[in-house]
């Protein structure tokens, strides 16, 4: 038997907004995009090639629907959408500080920024010089932002994280799902090129909390962003009835 949302699903995949907004169950929606960075010294850094891309995308999509919408983002190179409230922050402590600060005026909180897993132990205030650079750097870890927001949400609050992953994909996201307590987990494999975090296009897997999984095929990142929070919302329905 299909699911409530399968069913509504299979009949408009793209064209659900609409009617989403007529029974909008979520208003406030939180969502972190990019990289992080962890300084060494004033020149150099720890970080990962997200260009944020798929988080500006649902901040965009998100606004279209007609959510109030705050972005928390890492350096970019992205313009941020008409209408959203832009936070720019740079290293992990510092998304960390605005993600905890927005997230109790936010219903639906989306966390799709890359964040640096580590960062150096002691931060240099000079740049040094290569013969005085350190051979060893001693890491120490950042908080998971993610997990410390599924443990502390409300009721009324949807948390959605991103899985990016290499190998093992959807095995990894389900872990992530239940050890970090959230509602959604979106699962990609960035080790393919085309849906790597350079690429305009991606191709996911979402996994609910209530067993839903839903492969959301190759396309380019705003229609994925558009199916993404149309799946959320039309979950949301489905508890409420």
């Amino acid at each position: 038997m299909l699911s409530f949302i399968d069913k509504i699903w299979n009949h408009h995949p793209l064209t659900l907004s609409s009617q989403i907004l007529k029974k909008k169950t979520l208003k406030n929606c939180l969502i972190s995009a990019g990289p992080t960075r962890e300084w060494i010294d004033p020149v150099r850094y720890i970080s990962n090639p997200s260009t944020g891309k798929m988080g500006y995308a649902l901040a965009e999509a998100a606004k279209r629907m007609g959510m109030q919408v705050t972005l928390v983002s890492g350096n970019v190179n992205i313009p941020c959408p008409q209408g959203v409230k832009l936070i720019s922050v740079d290293t992990a402590l510092e998304m960390e500080e605005a993600m905890y600060a927005e997230s109790k005026f936010n219903d639906l909180i989306i966390m799709c920024a890359a964040v640096s897993d580590h960062r150096p132990s002691e931060y240099h205030h000079v740049k040094l010089h290569k013969d005085k650079f350190p051979r060893k750097i001693t890491l120490i870890q950042n908080p998971d932002i993610l997990k410390n927001l599924g443990t502390r949400k409300s009721n009324n609050q949807v948390v959605v994280g991103f899985a990016a992953e290499t190998n093992d994909v959807l095995n990894s996201a389900k872990k992530k799902l239940i050890e970090k307590n959230l509602d959604w987990i979106i699962a990609n494999d960035i080790s393919q090129k085309k849906i790597g975090f350079e690429s305009e296009n991606n191709e996911v897997t979402m996994l609910s909390s209530f067993g839903e999984e839903k492969k959301l095929s190759y396309s380019r990142k705003s229609i994925i962003a558009e199916k993404i929070l149309n799946l959320i919302h039309l979950s949301c329905q489905e508890k409420a009835h």
